[in-house]
Order: C-alpha cells, then structure tokens, then sequence
C-alpha cells in the first residue's frame, strides 16, 4: 500500500485493469467493501479459470454510455448493505490508481444504477497511512472534461482483461476456426463458435438481443464474422446485432457486403486508383458482345458476382465459348461479370494477409495441373515469395478501399504491373501459417485487443 495519501469524501480514480481510466467514487469509511456499479453480470472460463464480464455506465448523467469490463473472478458472498438488505455478490481484485499511486482492492459488484455514485471506495481499500477529509472534494483533481471519456488517448488506456469473443462460423472444426479459438486461449480469452444460421434477432430498440437454439446470448466483447457467400445477407444481418448489443466487429458488416459484390468490389477499387485486369458487366443478353469486346480479348473470364473459393469462374477460350457461358448464367438468372485473363500469371497469384493496415504476410499460389485458378481450395499450392513495394501498397490500399481492417488481397503479376483479382473478407490461413510458419490467428486476436485498448 502507498503512503501519505489524503482523501476527500468523494474523489476521481481510475480503475486501469479493468478498461475504466475515470470513475467518480465516495468514499466510504462507514462500507466495508468496496462496491462497483455492474450490469449483465456474467461468469465464464478461460482455461478452466474463472471471470466475470460485465457492463457499467461510469457517468451518472450519461445512463446509456456503456463500457464493458472483465476480471477474474475471487469468490460470490453474501453482503449487507446499510439498509439491512442482503444479497450474493460477485468478487473481484483490481488495481486502483489515485494521483500517480496504485494499489490492489477488492470489489463487489451490483447494480448501483439508483445510485450517485457508481462506486464505493470502503475502509478495507484504505490504508492506515491515508487520510479522508469529510469536508473535501477532490483533493486529487478531477478531469478537466465533462465527459471524460470523450478523450481517445485516455480510453485506450492499455488494460489487461478477458475478453469474450464470438467467431461467427458454421465451420467451428476447420482449420482457421480452430486456430482463432486456440489463439485467443493462449492469450487468455474466450472465443466461443457461433453458428448464424441457427441465431434469430429481436430488434428490439432498448435491449437488442440475440437468441441461439431458443436461448439468450451473453453480451460478448467481440466479434469475429467469417460468414460463407451462400448466407451472405442473413450473416451480415446478425453481426449487425451483434454491433447492436455492443460488440465490435472486427470486420464492419458493410465491409463485407462490399466484398461479397464483385461488381461493387471492383467499383470501389477503381474509384480508389487501384489498377485491375479489364473488367466488363452487361445486364441485357444484346449487350453479349460489346462486353466481350470491353474486355477486348480472348481467352478471359467469366465470374459469378457472389462466387468464393474459384467456383463459380470460368476461362472461356473463344468469343464463341464466352457468349454461351454468358448465355447459360442469364438463363439461371445469375449476375456475373467478364474479365481479361493474364496469361503471363500462368494459373499463379499472390495471397496478402492484411490486418490492421500492415501486410503480415504473403505466399504464392500456383496450380501445377493446367487449371487457371490458384485457389487452394481447387488444388493450388502455396510457397513463399518476396514482394515489392508496389505489391505491398496496393494490398493494403486494396484493404482500406473496401473497408476491411482484415482481408486477403489476391494480386497478379502483370507486364503492366500488380493487377488486384480479389479482395476477401474472411480469408483461410493455414495456407500462410504452413508455408510461412506465421501466427497469423494471433495477430486477429492480437488486432482484437488493440481496437479495444487491451495491454500484451
């Protein structure tokens, strides 16, 4: 415990490992314990290790600025209040931090919502070398702000915490789910697999919610959409509420949907300056030829908008070929688009893994078996590479023009220089942690924690 330290009645302090860098606290000598206001309090493990997550409203006059918290659990006890009232509450340890000195408390947690002050400082959190002034306020300043909070350096403050991640998958046993789930556990989180296919919404203005197999979801800190192209819409939709319920997602849902729409995708791309293969859309079956001719040669390519993984792409070898594979998508009523084929990348493209707008990795993916696409999925194979600088800006300018703070970035090599092909919102990794032998699921958790000021 820190000495010589005077105390008024009610003083600001900051709260750092638990994400609160300002709280108005009384202090209490007449309370045993310290008290902290906590809502949709809840309990749950890291590595058999138990912690409590939970949401406070620090400003009185603020009720709806929430900031979520977390700390490991010490115990649950039954607390009497001065009133007589009696009730279980959970227990925590933090650090406290008064005028530049720190010390460890412990802390209740109820809900203090009727309450002025949104915590309690009581005389078991105070040292005998302190002294509080019944008659002083504030005798260790307050913030210069009314709203505290609104000061970006102060609420990145680094904090160390649990935090409860959602990875939004229907594929929780596949490689990259696996990974992102270990990632997070080895830095002492949980990430929980979550199906969106078997979630449904209530829209609810005051209290969003989201119900899995008929039960309410806990709030969760983050979210991390990795969302097949066949469930696009309804995918984007609950990681809206998701961000309704006031979890971040790593990925913004509109981000996505950019990424989704290959023809909006390659808008946006140009709209930025970034240099593609020649590209050609035409909704009415007489505009067949003036696309091709857009394109301007043969062979080329012809892609579903909403393809993923080379499904969906087609190289069609002569203007004949071309117009009756467009002629058979216009009869399923399918939207696509046409495209030069490079044939100096020879079935090759360049994979970069953009988080936070950094390239942390990239590979060559090659197909040996005569077929054009690269896709790992279709039997490509991943070695490493050097690229350039010019290769690493339009990957990340690439990222930024469609919004996602993490994607993959396929580039061709060209005569005319590095040719974007696609841009992925939830890229696989174990191409890039195998041949690169790179952490690439600790760096999205890693990303996790920076957007919401979480200390290494």
């Amino acid at each position: 415990m820190n000495s010589d330290l005077d105390l008024g009645w009610e003083e600001w302090l900051s709260l750092p490992l638990i994400n609160l860098p300002f709280i108005k606290a009384k202090v209490d000598t007449g309370a045993q314990t310290s008290v902290l206001h906590a809502k949709h309090i809840e309990v749950f493990k890291v590595k058999s290790k138990k912690y409590v997550r939970f949401e406070i409203a620090p400003l009185p006059e603020k009720p709806n600025f929430m900031v979520s918290c977390s700390a490991p659990l010490t115990g649950r006890r039954k607390v009497t209040s001065s009133n007589g009232e009696s009730e279980k509450r959970y227990f925590i340890k933090t650090d406290v931090e008064i005028s530049g000195k720190t010390w460890e408390i412990e802390v209740s947690l109820t809900d203090r919502k009727a309450m002025q002050y949104r915590m309690l400082l009581g005389r078991s959190s105070i040292g005998p070398d302190m002294t509080v002034h019944a008659s002083e306020s504030f005798l260790n300043g307050q913030p210069i702000k009314k709203n505290p909070y609104s000061d970006k350096k102060k609420r990145t403050h680094k904090s160390r915490r649990a935090l409860r991640i959602a990875l939004l998958t229907r594929e929780p046993n596949n490689y990259t789910s696996k990974r992102i789930v270990i990632a997070g556990q080895q830095r002492g989180h949980q990430v929980e697999p979550v199906n969106p296919t078997r979630c449904y919404l209530d829209v609810d203005t005051g209290n969003p919610e989201i119900f899995y197999d008929s039960k309410p979801l806990p709030k969760y800190d983050v979210v991390i959409p990795r969302i097949g192209a066949s469930i696009t819409a309804y995918g984007l939709a609950v990681t809206r509420q998701f961000e309704l319920t006031g979890a971040l997602s790593l990925n913004s849902p509109q981000a996505i949907a950019n990424s989704r729409d290959k023809l909006l995708a390659h808008q946006l791309l140009a709209s930025a300056g970034i240099n593609m293969p020649v590209t050609g859309f035409a909704s009415s079956p007489k505009d067949t030829k003036g696309v091709i001719n857009t394109v301007g040669t043969v062979p080329l390519v012809i892609k579903l908008l909403e393809s993923s993984q080379g499904k969906g792409v087609i190289l069609a070898e002569t203007k004949k070929a071309a117009e009756t594979v467009i002629n058979a998508f216009r009869g399923l009523n399918a939207n696509f688009l046409v495209q030069e084929f490079i044939e100096e990348s020879k079935g090759e493209d360049l994979r970069c893994m953009v988080i936070d707008g950094k390239v942390v990795g990239s590979f060559l993916r090659s197909n040996k078996e005569d077929d054009f696409r690269s896709n790992l999925h279709q039997g490509g194979i991943a070695e490493s590479t050097t690229i350039t600088a010019k290769e690493r800006g339009i990957a990340i300018r690439a990222s930024k023009a469609i919004g996602l703070s993490v994607a993959g970035v396929d580039i061709l090599r060209s005569k005319r220089g590095p040719l974007v092909l696609e841009v992925n919102s939830s890229p696989g990794i174990q191409g890039i942690e195998k041949t690169l032998e790179l952490d690439i699921a600790g760096e999205i958790i890693s990303f996790c924690e920076k957007k919401l000021g979480i200390g290494s």
